[in-house]
């Protein structure tokens, strides 16, 4: 990934925290017939391992665990908000009518080596995490648990998948938040992706640079 300096993001907690929020991951691997990317939720766990660890599982009639052989390399893309950046945002164009289009963003790539856990233990320890977490955050009075279905119910649907480890070797982070704009530029932008209802990127934008109002 092409990263200048000032949009790289180094803190490991809020890569992190990135992709705890936003945990869809590509899953990119080298398959038989070229490159292929899985769209999965993934957990982190960042005290696995000398730099944390990944877990997920995919369906078992997905080809891609069969294909996986344990250290592979793997790369794992997380986005979080992003959007369409206009010139006319920057009140600086008004008057030198010296800005472009861009594209502002937040992503995280996990590189690492992959590993197929196909025991039951493992994927219902993966399964039970993930809906712990994202059930928690949908809010409701009663979340739903895997003991609200028959055992023998789950027993079978664990069956049908497998699970995926990731052991990070290294996380790359770019925050591309207008941090190569000027003070009142990048207010401006901010400001204007707040108007157009992107308040997520507009609110990343302002902490970046210290302007969080």
């Amino acid at each position: 990934m092409y990263l200048p300096d000032h949009f790289a993001e180094t803190r490991p907690a809020e890569l992190n925290r990135l992709i705890a929020e936003h945990p869809l991951g590509a899953l990119v691997v080298q398959g038989p017939t070229g490159l292929d990317a899985n769209h999965i939720p993934f957990e982190v766990l960042p005290d696995e391992g000398p730099h944390g660890t990944l877990i997920a599982h995919v369906a078992r009639a997905n080809p891609v665990w069969r294909e996986l052989r344990d250290g592979d390399e793997a790369l794992v893309i997380f986005r979080a908000e992003h959007a369409y950046v206009s010139p006319n945002w920057y009140p600086s164009k008004h008057e030198l009518h010296r800005q472009v289009p861009t594209w502002n963003y937040r992503v995280v790539h996990v590189h690492g080596r992959v590993r197929v856990r196909d025991d039951e233990r493992f994927v219902r320890g993966v399964v039970a995490r993930l809906t712990r977490r994202h059930e928690a955050a949908t809010g409701d009075a009663r979340p739903w648990k895997m003991t609200d279905s028959e055992a023998a119910y789950i027993d079978d649907m664990l069956t049908r998948i497998v699970g995926i480890e990731v052991a990070i070797a290294r996380i790359v982070g770019k925050w591309k938040l207008s941090q190569n704009k000027d003070e009142r530029d990048r207010a401006g932008a901010a400001d204007a992706l707040a108007a157009h209802g992107d308040a997520a990127l507009a609110r990343a934008m302002r902490d970046t640079f210290g302007g969080g109002r």
